[in-house]
């Protein structure tokens, strides 16, 4: 820790000014942008780094949950990390981010998630690459598919029926958020650049999903860019896939955020969408008993794994422990034989599944016996976490 740093919430509208100054420098953005940020998160969700009353830098803790197992796992987001250029070099981001981290350990948050603009800095701080972030793209005219099975009805945004749908998505899918008020406003406030277009899949009574979209010309094309979508069913995935193409006259390419493997595309009659970007979050765990704790685990499964943990910086993650897995929820206790031994980097895409306890091995992120593997396939392997959301 680099003591000479003071670490803070932001006490007056002058702070707030600065750190948006330092946030604009950082980001690229435009004078005033920042501030509005700062206000659509919540000034109590910021925190600052300061030397001799001088901000060096700053952050967000974005409080969120993120689904696990079917289960809301409460989160810590990190986000607008930034540094003032003077302050750079000096180990500045290294002490914000342990202070960030002690301070969610001693509140009980279980695990954080960001966007690393730089892997380095994150990894020294306990984060490893955790879950995807993926655009696909399609060509309008190759989606062929016609038959609409279902309504596709343009209304208003409520937000008590969209985060009631978009819940029953996220719960079975690993990675998924329990958004902040923030980001539902990022997806459905337009900027003045932008209309939004807001659909529902289904009736009015029985709704079995939604999409909402904007549309663009960039360079040559005209894009069709889907900023949320939630899929229930099979119809609704028909019904989905039938409307985008009728777009086909005005659209060239339709773009949407899903999973490296996404399961839309089986209803495609050809291979034409493509992966058109792909970046990996990182997830540190905070707190290794409550956040294997609080996760589900695969109801079938009745397992139970030795672990043996190093986290440098917060203590109490240090040691041995026994997790045991019954009736899709875990326990743990103190002790046991530390047949599986990682340190906290290592533990994050175990937790998430983004890699298998063998892949894991070979990467050098773990060392374990073989029926540890084996234990540790049983409980973490699932399907690829990811999430749509950008923070």
């Amino acid at each position: 820790m680099t003591p000479e740093y003071e670490y803070s919430r932001l006490a007056n509208a002058e702070d707030i000014k600065r750190l948006g100054e330092i946030l604009n420098q950082c980001f690229v953005g435009t004078p005033g942008d920042e501030e509005i940020y700062i206000n659509s998160i919540g000034v109590e969700n910021f925190r600052i780094l300061h030397q001799k009353g001088q901000i060096a830098g700053g952050l967000a803790i974005i409080p969120m949950s993120q689904w696990w197992g079917s289960q809301p796992v409460p989160m810590g987001g990190i986000a607008a990390v930034g540094i003032a250029p003077e302050y750079r070099g000096t180990g500045a981001a290294i002490a914000m981010m342990q202070h960030t981290l002690k301070e969610l350990h001693a509140k009980g948050v279980p695990i954080s998630v960001l966007f690393p603009a730089t892997q380095r800095l994150y990894r020294k701080a306990g984060y490893e690459q955790a879950g995807n972030f993926c655009t696909w793209e399609i060509p309008c005219d190759t989606i062929q598919t016609r038959e609409q099975l279902l309504p596709v009805v343009r209304v208003p945004f409520t937000f008590e029926v969209f985060s009631k749908l978009y819940q029953q998505q996220a719960r079975i899918n690993n990675g998924h958020l329990d958004r902040h008020q923030a980001i539902w406003e990022r997806i459905t406030q337009p900027d003045e650049k932008e209309a939004i277009y807001i659909y529902q899949i289904g009736s009015k009574n029985q709704p079995e999903g939604y999409i909402i979209f904007s549309q663009h010309r960039i360079e040559d094309s005209s894009v069709l860019r889907i900023k949320d979508w939630v899929i229930l069913t099979t119809a609704a995935a028909q019904s989905f896939w039938s409307f985008i193409a009728s777009h086909r006259s005005q659209i060239d390419k339709v773009r949407w955020r899903s999973s490296t493997i996404d399961s839309l595309t089986l209803l495609l009659p050809e291979q034409t969408a493509k992966i058109k970007s792909t970046m990996r979050w990182m997830l540190r765990v905070i707190d290794v008993v409550k956040g294997l704790e609080k996760r589900g685990y695969p109801p079938e499964i009745q397992a139970e794994l030795h672990l043996k943990i190093q986290d440098n910086l917060l203590a109490e993650n240090n040691g041995r422990f026994i997790l045991s897995v019954a009736n899709g929820r875990g326990e743990v206790k103190s002790g046991g034989k530390g047949e599986l031994h990682l340190d906290i980097k290592g533990l994050a895409p175990l937790y998430t599944g983004l890699f298998t306890p063998q892949q894991l091995q070979l990467a050098g992120k773990l060392d374990a016996t073989e029926a540890a593997l084996w234990a540790a396939t049983q409980i973490f392997t699932g399907a690829s976490p990811w999430m749509p959301d950008f923070f």
